[in-house]
């Protein structure tokens, strides 16, 4: 294999704030592999909502900035989608091939004895995809090798698609079920369309209409971004959008309802009516934490090619302020992807 550089180019992130706070390198020394560790060349990395939000600080809330689990440290190298190549292991590394393409979730499981759902982020508390290789350990790797999908595609899939995999699985979504998922046309709400109706769910996708074609090409329902819908009509709700229609999602479930949420692109601070979840015996999840099994499942679909992810645009890695405001100003559907200069197509 080609012998590992000292120093690498790649994005760093100086402090909180706007796309001025990222900082192209090409300075960065490439780190080496400890026990258990991985050295990853990364080959494409998805931009997402989550990079934004860490960026800003908005995890912190209100007037205190901070990353998924707290203060971060800088200069860090963000980017919580990773498709590479295994290029260097440390010792005790086992089941992982030099030269195999991997990926690993956003979100990596790290219990404690005082919280057993505890997780480290990559892009937050360690460095990501943002550069030319990345360290990971070992264990929160998997092999996608054997798809057919593209490196640009896998890169596109392991946070949207980890999370809307781990909604579904959260919710509990079966056969023949009627499903309502927001954001339909974004990176997380195509993903749980697509496994939605992978699982032989009923999906009506709400989104803006402009972009809704994805959604009519797998003959999805689409219902307007500004529609209310139908009350009582649907067993889920998926919903990534929270914000001031956030009751009429609720309403929208049947009684015994599951409504489960991940993200909050139209706000964070909702109003409902608690009667209405009780009175109607409403399960309500929170979806960040992700088994391993989840994501193992979701692996096991990339490898079989079960489902092609929709990624509008990639962009060079140096052009990442770019990208980002294309992707907050929700410009295309689906995912858009970063990809190292050398790596470029």
């Amino acid at each position: 294999m080609t012998p590992i550089p000292a120093t690498m180019s790649g994005v760093q992130l100086t402090g909180h704030g706007g796309p001025e706070a990222l900082v192209w390198r090409d300075d960065i020394p490439v780190p080496r592999p400890g026990p258990g560790e991985v050295l990853v060349r990364v080959l494409a990395a998805g931009v997402n909502m989550t990079d934004i939000n860490t960026r800003v600080g908005w995890y912190g809330g209100e007037g205190r900035a901070a990353g998924w689990s707290g203060q971060m440290r800088f200069p860090r190298i963000q980017g919580s989608d990773l498709c590479g190549r295994i290029v260097a292991c440390g010792d005790g590394v086992e089941g992982l091939a030099l030269g195999a393409r991997v990926i690993c979730p956003t979100n990596q499981h790290e219990p404690t004895a005082a919280n057993p759902i505890a997780f480290v982020s990559i892009g937050s508390e360690f460095d990501g995809a943002f550069a030319q290789y990345c360290l990971v350990r070992a264990r929160h790797l998997y092999d996608v090798t054997a798809s057919d999908l593209s490196d640009i595609e896998i890169g596109a899939m392991p946070c949207a698609y980890g999370t809307a995999f781990n909604l579904l699985a959260r919710a509990q979504v079966a056969v023949g079920e009627r499903v309502l998922v927001t954001g339909a046309t974004g990176g997380v709400g195509l993903a749980a369309v697509q496994l939605a109706v992978l699982r032989g769910a009923e999906v009506t996708g709400q989104c803006s209409l402009s972009k809704s074609a994805p959604l009519r090409a797998m003959n999805v329902a689409v219902l307007s971004r500004d529609a209310e819908p139908r009350g009582g009509s649907f067993d889920v709700v998926i919903d990534v959008v929270g914000g001031e229609h956030w009751q009429q999602r609720l309403e929208a479930l049947r009684p015994g309802g599951r409504y489960a949420t991940s993200g909050a692109v139209a706000g964070p601070m909702v109003r409902g009516d608690l009667r209405h979840i009780y009175l109607n015996d409403l399960t309500i999840h929170g979806a960040t934490h992700q088994p391993r099994e989840v994501f193992a499942g979701l692996v096991t679909i990339i490898n079989t090619g079960r489902i092609r992810p929709v990624v509008s645009k990639f962009y060079p890695l140096r052009d990442i302020a770019l990208a980002q405001a294309d992707l907050a100003a929700g410009r295309y559907p689906g995912k858009l992807v970063l990809v190292p200069p050398e790596i470029l197509p």
